[in-house]
């Protein structure tokens, strides 16, 4: 942490002002350390972080002041609070177009706070609940004084609402905060060559249409590193849709060690008690749904696995992975999962997933306990699910009596692998789908595993 620097916050957005004032252009942070609060981006502007240049967002009780505060959001009660606001963030754009934030200089989020009202972290510490819907007056007011203070913090390094043509590239950012970088309801968003080691998610990509993401090298141990959302925190129903992620890799190293390359191993388990993360993930707020997605060519170390997830009404359907490498898998290797979890309004649907395409994956020195996991429910299978050219190697070692095991459908947990325990089989497990196709699966172990290798339960059409 930075002490006795100058507060740059004001001559940043001065600078800015001025720029978008005459139309556009850049702004230059040159090579040293620039200590800032709050920084406004504005249409037409583009902010640029020259080689050797740090920003390093201030600390509230360090530096004498304070991150812009959380504005009102009516649509707040079903999705965290982090999800739900944007310009309590060291950089934030709100409603511009034509913007751009660029290295190759590095962000430090030093000052900004990880953890949040209604986190799925704060739950589990017993601090706050998942989400604030339901939630009686008398909760609410023990609660006010906590989001307040919550409110006055920056937990997130950039924040993009409703933004059109907006590109990040060349950036490093170390310890983003609660995200790297939240996008929410934007459209024509670039992520190029992005290198994030951080103490919580890293890019989030939610309600927006028409995302590029590549060449992005991303560490997050303790939650996701490329999570896509369709949350309903701008107060309507928006797919996810027309997403690329290419070229990328994730991994769960020990925070920090990704950057100054020691790669680091000492730390095992995540805040959630789960192991490390570090994964690209489509879910869990997912209200919105997804569609045409196209995850290619990415490479994940040290992290769980794949995840496709929709429980809260949206319909994920028309995804495509392909030509993926994952080494040292921390949970499944794979994971399809409808819940009715139902976070939203009254009357909220089942969610449904349709038309997903797995090919040329290879994954090696898996975790033992759980199968590549394809789960639908009864009333809401999985529809259209092509599995092909993919090799799973697993650490085997699985006892007889995990077989035994005939876990419930648990529509309503919150969706990891972990949430069945151990699977019955060691290989591939899916159970109400319809219409699947496996087409050159190899599953090996390399210890003995007393499991079968496959477990279909109400597959239809396979």
């Amino acid at each position: 942490m930075t002490l006795g620097m100058k507060l740059a916050t004001d001559a940043i957005n001065a600078a800015i002002v001025h720029a978008n004032a005459r139309g556009g252009g850049e702004v230059v942070l040159p090579a040293g350390r620039h200590l800032s609060f709050s920084i406004r981006l504005l249409s037409g502007v583009t902010l640029k972080l020259e080689e050797g240049c740090v920003l390093e967002a201030a600390d509230p009780a360090l530096h004498g002041g304070t991150y812009d505060p959380a504005e009102p959001n009516p649509h707040d009660l079903w999705q965290d609070f982090g999800h739900s606001h944007w310009r309590n963030s060291l950089i934030w754009a709100d409603e511009a177009e034509d913007i751009a934030i660029v290295g190759p200089g590095r962000i430090d989020g030093a000052g900004l706070t990880r953890e949040g009202p209604g986190s799925r972290w704060s739950k589990q510490a017993g601090e706050f609940p998942l989400s604030m819907a339901g939630l009686s007056a008398e909760v609410m007011a023990e609660l006010s004084p906590q989001v307040e203070a919550m409110a006055s913090l920056g937990n997130k390094a950039i924040a993009l609402k409703r933004v059109k043509r907006a590109r990040i590239e060349g950036l490093t950012i170390f310890q983003g905060g609660h995200f790297a970088v939240l996008a929410t309801g934007c459209e024509d968003l670039i992520l190029r060559d992005l290198i994030v080691d951080t103490n919580r998610d890293g890019l989030d990509i939610d309600a927006c249409r028409d995302v590029l993401v590549t060449g992005c090298r991303l560490n997050t141990p303790n939650d996701d590193a490329i999570v896509l959302k369709s949350s309903l925190a701008l107060g309507e129903v928006i797919p996810t849709e027309r997403v690329v992620i290419e070229h990328c890799e994730v991994s769960g190293f020990d925070p920090g060690t990704m950057l100054d390359g020691t790669f680091g191993r000492t730390q095992l388990i995540s805040p959630d008690q789960d192991r490390v993360t570090g994964r690209i993930k489509l879910g869990t707020e997912s209200n919105g749904g997804f569609k045409d997605i196209t995850i290619r060519d990415c490479r994940f170390v040290r992290s769980r696995g794949l995840a496709l997830e929709t429980v809260d009404g949206g319909v994920l359907e028309n995804v495509v992975a392909e030509r993926l490498t994952l080494t040292e898998v921390t949970t499944a290797p794979i994971f399809l999962r409808v819940g009715g979890r139902r976070r939203g309004p009254e009357g909220t649907p089942l969610s449904a997933m349709r038309n997903i395409v797995l090919r040329d994956i290879e994954a090696t020195d898996i975790l033992a306990d759980y199968a590549a996991t394809i789960a639908g429910l009864p009333d809401s299978p999985i529809e259209n699910v092509t599995l092909s050219n993919i090799r799973l190697s697993y650490r085997g070692g699985g006892p007889a009596e995990w077989a035994q095991r005939l876990p419930g459908d648990l529509p309503d947990a919150y969706p990891e692998p972990s949430m069945f325990g151990p699977s019955p089989v060691h290989g591939l497990w899916a159970r109400h789908v319809r219409g699947l196709r496996v087409e050159n699966l190899i599953v090996e172990t390399t210890e003995p595993d007393a499991r079968p290798e496959r477990l279909y339960e109400n597959v239809e059409e396979l």
